[in-house]
């Protein structure tokens, strides 16, 4: 049965997925010639084949999803339940520029969401790393129709570990060129200065003598958004934004999603939230990450997870990727109505 259209109260998922082992997806991606300052490292296609468990958290632990919007270049998972009332397969077709595509950069995939025919207002947006691993409520992401997140100051700097990672540098510059740091913190002082932040309270403490924003401490959890903050950023800045989206593939100075998060913490378009409800991982060649992951998931520390794909050997990836199906399958052993 189909569900009615959405309202300004309901909520929606959308998630991003690729098959980088469909021959068909390479052969698309191989008709172009990746820039020199690209990155199309192998961990920004290889799949874990955790998508399921990801439907599998979802049904558990967040029955009360309005609508899950499933954006993908065109390729399927072979299990999925097409059938599925909740669930909307988007491709990239369905709302993006034509002059965008094909992309292989996630970066305009994430920057035109607000595009997507039928998306509510309100939405939560997932990578396909991001995992609900408890029960969550809609206040965890939206209370008093406004979007939940931690608002903490820190210092922006390139990734030491990747070196591709640019983004706080990009969003944090343009949050400055529209907001003073000094203004955004005395107006909504009491969403900025949270006890809910703990220890991370501190950082914004030690920043404060900063002339501008230093940067915004990104989380990298399940991002809660209203389609109006996209409207409005693109209206205010089309050309950047349009330049990345006409990025087939990562480079150091595209923009992302941040600048959308920063803008929403910068006009104080958000209720506070404990930043504790989540961690994210990064399962590199540190032996000890893939065992901090799996003990969280285990001992369910937090309600959500992020399990970022770094630098390993192929050895290293199949090792940590039996561990990590192994965890997620004791956490989540029977079969969503999402999977055939």
């Amino acid at each position: 049965m189909e569900k009615k259209d959405n309202n300004d109260n309901t909520i929606d998922f959308v998630i991003l997925w690729v098959d980088g082992n469909d021959p068909e997806w390479q052969k698309e991606k191989e008709k172009y010639t990746p820039g020199q300052q690209t990155d199309t490292r192998p961990q920004r296609y290889r799949d874990w084949d955790t998508l399921r468990y990801w439907f599998r958290s979802v049904e558990k632990y967040a029955p009360w999803v309005n609508r899950i919007f499933f954006v993908t270049w065109g390729h399927l998972p072979s299990w999925l339940n097409l059938e599925h009332e909740k669930l909307k397969i988007i491709k990239h077709t369905d709302y993006m520029d034509p002059e965008y595509l094909p992309t292989f950069n996630s970066q305009p995939i994430e920057l035109n969401i607000h595009k997507i025919p039928g998306l509510s207002e309100q939405f939560v947006y997932f990578n396909d790393d991001m995992f609900l691993i408890g029960p969550v409520r809609e206040t965890d992401f939206f209370k008093n129709g406004k979007p939940c997140d931690s608002a903490v100051l820190n210092v922006s700097c390139p990734d030491a570990i990747a070196g591709y990672n640019y983004f706080p540098l990009q969003s944090v510059q343009f949050i400055n060129k529209y907001f003073d740091m000094h203004q955004v913190l005395r107006k909504h002082w009491k969403q900025w200065f949270n006890l809910k932040y703990g220890k991370d309270l501190l950082r914004t403490l030690y920043l404060l003598p900063c002339p501008r924003f230093p940067g915004i401490l990104q989380y990298h959890l399940p991002g809660s958004f209203t389609k109006e903050t996209f409207k409005k950023v693109w209206e205010i800045e089309p050309e950047l934004l349009d330049e990345t989206c006409r990025n087939r593939f990562r480079t150091k100075l595209d923009y992302n999603q941040w600048v959308m998060r920063n803008w929403q913490l910068a006009e104080g378009n958000f209720y506070p939230r404990k930043s504790s409800i989540g961690k994210s991982f990064y399962l590199g060649k540190n032996k000890d990450s893939i065992s901090d992951c799996c003990t969280y998931i285990q001992k369910r520390k937090g309600k959500m997870i992020v399990i970022n794909d770094g630098e390993m050997t192929e050895e290293e990836f199949q090792m940590n990727k039996r561990l990590l199906l192994g965890v997620f399958g004791e956490l989540l052993p029977e079969k969503s109505s999402y999977e055939l």
